[in-house]
């Protein structure tokens, strides 16, 4: 049995991404390891083709050669093969300094010579969708738009969403956050609107520095009935409170979520859970959230909006024309017609 180890993205989307790749290695007869760093690593527990998972102790920035050279001590002699998702020259160091025999990824970052097997890198505007970016490392050929699938044991993930207070299938999520900047935010007092409007309670996912829109969207929603008597437990701000796991757990178990193009948006794909997601800077044509039950609203590709966004897709972190009309023109009462 060829024994695999798969250097993972530092991104959570992209590491959704990358689920049909390893099931083709699997289905293959690969034994896999995932390196990963803690923050995306819950997501490849999520993968049951996954034999085991190890955390690396890198933090961003830097090569941190010492510790790659440690680390890659530990696993010299145990792998047969690499395959380096991410581009750059320090992912590529650790399957070099352990000896793996075989190493798998994109040129990229002067690294030829840490890698074996070298696949040209498309430039960036030529790039497919990311699936099939990760997917095509296998070396097949045929090489689809897979939908990634992600697992959880349904029993442990009920018992951590009733911790949290909740009960499958009788909440909504909401996630507003985008790490990569404003220009990939709906609104939160579009999120807000669309909270007010739903009988299920809505629970608000993000990471602490999320926990300010969060908190925008929970302040803008009633706390009381009509009479101002009885409290309605509507939202139920997680925010910075929850691990990833357990943000995984919430997702599996909702009757929706309404998210921006973020990492949770492709969790919630991986799971097949009803979704709509909100397209602004970015595009769906390159990391669409591929499950049957989403709706993507991007009104790029609206041909009723008026006048049409000609600025779109701008990859943007914030809207250089000062408008950001590709979110704001994106109405609640649109979004939940799709809930």
């Amino acid at each position: 049995m060829t024994r695999s180890l798969i250097v993972a993205p530092q991104w959570i989307g992209d590491a959704v991404m990358t689920e049909p790749l390893l099931r083709r290695l699997h289905a293959r007869g690969e034994r896999l390891t995932v390196g990963a760093l803690p923050w995306v690593a819950p997501v490849y527990r999520a993968m049951p083709q996954v034999a085991e998972v190890i955390e690396f102790p890198f933090a961003h920035g830097g090569l941190q050669l010492r510790a790659r050279k440690h680390l890659a001590r530990q696993v010299g002699g145990q792998f047969d093969v690499a395959y380096i998702c991410p581009n750059s020259l320090k992912s590529a160091l650790l399957p070099f300094l352990a000896g793996i025999p075989k190493r798998v990824g994109y040129l990229g970052e002067a690294r030829v010579g840490l890698l074996t097997h070298r696949l040209k890198n498309p430039p960036k505007g030529q790039r497919p969708p990311m699936v099939a970016f990760y997917s095509a490392l296998s070396g097949e050929t045929d090489i689809d738009q897979d939908r990634p699938q992600l697992q959880l044991d349904a029993a442990m993930a009920d018992a951590t969403v009733r911790e949290l207070g909740l009960q499958r299938g009788h909440y909504h999520v909401m996630a507003p956050g985008a790490e990569y900047g404003p220009a990939k935010r709906w609104p939160t007092s579009h999120f807000a609107e669309l909270a007010r409007q739903l009988a299920l309670p809505v629970v608000l996912l993000g990471s602490d520095k999320e926990a300010d829109l969060c908190a925008e969207i929970e302040q803008a929603c009633p706390s009381a009935n009509a009479a101002g008597s009885i409290p309605l437990p509507h939202i139920i701000n997680l925010a910075g409170k929850t691990s990833l796991a357990q943000a995984l757990c919430v997702i599996s178990a909702t009757k929706s979520i309404v998210s921006n193009d973020s990492g949770l948006m492709h969790v919630a794909a991986g799971f097949g859970v009803p979704q709509v997601a909100i397209f602004g800077s970015s595009s769906p044509l390159h990391t669409p959230p591929l499950n049957q039950a989403a709706h993507v609203l991007w009104l790029k590709n609206d041909p009723s909006y008026q006048p049409p966004l000609d600025c779109a897709p701008c990859f943007e972190r914030v809207c250089p024309l000062g408008h950001t009309r590709c979110l704001n023109d994106i109405s609640a009462a649109h979004v939940i017609s799709l809930l």
